[in-house]
């Protein structure tokens, strides 16, 4: 059952409750589609991540006059694909500067990143990564994108699946973070205390596996009076807003969840 808010509201009067099939992300198969016809500014930047490391990641610029917030895009356990640009080309859509770190740099043989790994050998590199390195490479990419000319010093993360869960334990680590997305992402074990951003989790209905984490998340942020929104779409499967071909309930939660991201988002890092 979906938790009405204020934030809806908002949307309803936005009109944007709902979204075409053009204003959200293309599916997994329609990525790379949709961004040979995009219209904005993406490029390939590498930043630097401190202790010598740095990162390679997709950046995409909105087509605004005036400064924008940025957004840090975390992937999945799949690496920096050609969906996870896409998502970021889709932020830029909505108005922010979107980078998309990719946290397999360095790690694939001669120093490749996610390009350098198979499917699989992605997965098993994305469980090796230390936590810690995660975090600094996060916060280096916040760095560097706030640092921009064309951005302000607000920055949000969101994240898919691992990268929904990196999202949420990202706030407990972050204070500087101005809003946290978790996208069919479990819920950290601890560290709550820490968290000074609004997050708002989006879920699949029929993901019993990350959903079973989010009573104990909503009992602690309300004991400590944070804010926490959650949305669990009947009948949507994990990875849903990827998957939108897979089941008609994906569609439709992709469609629904994606506007009332955004709003949250501009609600958090421009209604200031």
């Amino acid at each position: 059952m979906k938790q009405a808010s204020m934030l809806m509201v908002i949307a309803i009067a936005f009109g944007a409750t709902a979204s075409s099939a053009q204003d959200v992300p293309a599916s997994g198969d329609d990525a790379v589609q949709r961004l040979d016809a995009s219209p904005r500014h993406g490029e390939w930047i590498r930043y630097a991540a401190g202790g010598g490391d740095s990162v390679s990641a997709w950046v995409v610029y909105p087509e605004r006059e005036d400064a924008a917030p940025v957004v840090i895009v975390i992937h999945e356990i799949f690496g920096l694909t050609d969906w996870i640009r896409g998502v970021a080309d889709q932020l830029a859509a909505a108005g922010f500067v979107a980078i998309a770190p990719d946290l397999l740099s360095g790690k694939a043989p001669d120093g490749a990143g996610t390009a350098g790994f198979d499917q699989q050998g992605a997965v098993r590199a994305i469980r090796e990564l230390n936590r810690d390195e995660v975090i600094r490479r996060l916060n280096a990419a916040a760095e560097y994108a706030t640092g921009l000319p064309s951005t302000t010093s607000a920055f949000a993360a969101i994240g898919f699946c691992w990268g929904g869960s990196t999202t949420f334990q990202y706030a407990t680590r972050q204070p500087g973070l101005g809003a946290a997305v978790v996208y069919y992402g479990s819920a950290p074990d601890g560290g709550y205390e820490q968290i000074a951003a609004p997050v708002l989790g989006l879920y699949g209905g029929d993901d019993a596996r990350v959903n079973a984490t989010i009573p104990a998340a909503r009992e602690a942020m309300q004991r400590l009076d944070k804010r926490y929104e959650t949305e669990v779409y009947d009948g949507a499967g994990h990875g849903f807003l990827r998957a939108q071909g897979s089941r008609e309930a994906n569609l439709a939660a992709a469609r629904e969840a994606w506007p009332r991201m955004v709003m949250f988002l501009k609600e958090a890092l421009e209604a200031k």
